[in-house]
């Protein structure tokens, strides 16, 4: 657990969050990142460990967060059928600065309570016991154990990303 967290905004919120839903976590401070490559490299994880958060539209006006690996891609044409839409596409960054407000676009936390919109994640993301996220910024991180995430935020599974053989170490 942290020391030292900010009182209240995104970062207190996820905090607070781990917290009440008794998910052990560590938060980490690292070089500004912008992927979630560059970031797992920047905390010193595999891109097989660290979840990439993808924010999704559908065809029924629906706002999702998809996750998988920092190493891999979303196959929107899957994540659609999955999801039970007709289309699925990448939001904007405007769109995903309506979501969450005051998280830096791209960093959203996959907790939907705090994101206020359904999180879902590929099959891939379960092969870790433990996952890191981005925490609201582009230079905090935080590793949960993924057991205790995904029962918390009621994570869905499905098979929805394009793996491009990175090295699973």
């Amino acid at each position: 657990m942290a020391t030292n967290l900010p009182e209240r905004g995104l970062l207190a919120d996820l905090i607070t969050w781990l917290d009440d839903h008794a998910v052990p976590y560590e938060l980490h401070e690292h070089p500004l990142a912008y992927t979630a490559s560059a970031t797992a490299h920047a905390e010193g994880v595999s891109e097989r460990s660290f979840a990439k958060v993808v924010g999704v539209g559908t065809a029924d006006g629906s706002r999702v967060l998809a996750v998988v690996d920092a190493a891999d891609h979303v196959d929107f044409v899957r994540l659609a059928a999955f999801l039970g839409t007709e289309w699925a596409a990448l939001l904007t960054e405007r769109m995903l600065e309506e979501i969450l407000p005051d998280c830096e676009a791209g960093a959203i936390p996959p907790v939907p309570e705090i994101a206020r919109v359904e999180v879902v994640a590929d099959e891939a993301v379960r092969n870790d016991p433990r996952i890191s996220f981005n925490a609201g910024s582009h230079r905090t991180a935080v590793r949960v154990d993924r057991e205790a995430w995904e029962r918390a935020a009621g994570i869905r599974y499905g098979s929805f990303a394009l793996t491009t053989g990175a090295p699973v170490a």
